[in-house]
C-alpha cells in the first residue's frame, strides 16, 4: 500500500479468503476487528521479521468487500520485502496493479466512476484536481449520472404511455410539462458535460501555444 523507498511506515495489506488463515499463522491469533493492535510479524517458519500495528477487517464491511488485513511496520525496503515475502510463504500472491480496487468493484463497494476517480486522486497534480477527484469518489458524479437516468426513464414511461394509448382523446405529447422535462433532461445533459469536460482539464491540464513574432516577448510572458 506504500511505494517503495525508504520511510517511517510501510504499509502491507492482504485481501481475500485466506486472510483469516494468514493472519493467524503470522501474528500469532485474530486481532480484534477494526481495531489497532501492536503484534509481531513472524515468517512460516516462525521468525520474527518486523514488529508494528495491525488493523483487521472482517468481510463484508472493508474497502474490497473481503476480508482484510493490514500490516502497519516499519518502512525499509528490505524490511518491507521480507514482510511481503513472509505473507507470500503463507498462501497470499502479489497483487495486480490496481487489484483492490478491482475486487471492491466487483463486490458492488465501488462503481467504475469512484473506481476510476481513486486513480485520479492518487495521480492529481493539483489542490483542485485532488478535490474533483475526492468529489467523485464520494460519489457525487455517479448520483448526478443516476438521477438523470432516472428523468429519462420518466419521460420515456410518459412517451410510451401516449403511444399505447392512442385512442384517448388528450394528447399527452403536446403536454407543456412534457417539453419542460425535456428542458430538464437537456439542462441536465449539459451540467455533466460541463462537470466532466472541467475535471479532463483538472487532470490533464491545458495545452498552450504562445505565438508571436520575434522578440515580442514571448519568453517573458511565459
Amino acid at each position: 500500500a506504500t511505494p517503495p523507498g525508504t520511510g517511517g511506515i510501510g504499509i502491507v495489506r492482504v485481501s481475500g479468503d485466506k486472510t483469516e488463515a494468514i493472519a493467524r499463522k503470522l501474528l500469532g491469533s485474530l486481532p480484534e476487528p477494526r481495531t489497532a493492535t501492536y503484534r509481531n510479524f513472524r515468517n512460516a517458519a516462525g521468525e520474527r521479521v518486523d514488529a508494528g500495528l495491525t488493523l483487521y477487517f472482517p468481510a463484508p464491511a472493508s474497502f474490497t468487500g473481503e476480508s482484510v488485513l493490514e500490516l502497519h511496520g516499519h518502512g525499509g525496503p528490505v524490511v518491507t520485502a521480507m514482510l511481503v515475502d513472509a505473507v507470500v510463504e503463507l498462501g497470499a500472491r502479489l497483487a495486480e496493479p490496481g487489484e483492490f480496487s478491482k475486487r471492491a468493484f466487483l463486490n458492488d463497494k465501488l462503481d467504475l466512476v469512484q473506481a476510476e476517480a481513486i486513480a485520479d486522486l492518487i495521480g492529481s497534480g493539483t489542490a483542485q484536481a485532488a478535490r474533483a477527484a475526492l468529489r467523485s469518489l464520494s460519489g457525487e458524479f455517479s448520483r448526478a449520472v443516476d438521477a438523470l437516468a432516472e428523468q429519462l426513464v420518466r419521460l420515456r414511461m410518459h412517451v410510451e404511455s401516449a403511444i399505447d394509448f392512442p385512442e384517448e382523446e388528450i394528447d399527452f405529447l403536446s403536454d407543456d410539462a412534457l417539453l419542460q422535462r425535456l428542458r430538464e433532461c437537456a439542462d441536465a445533459f449539459t451540467a455533466l458535460q460541463d462537470s466532466a469536460k472541467q475535471g479532463r482539464v483538472l487532470r490533464d491540464g491545458f495545452q498552450v501555444v504562445i505565438v508571436g513574432k520575434p522578440n515580442a516577448g514571448k519568453s517573458s510572458l511565459l
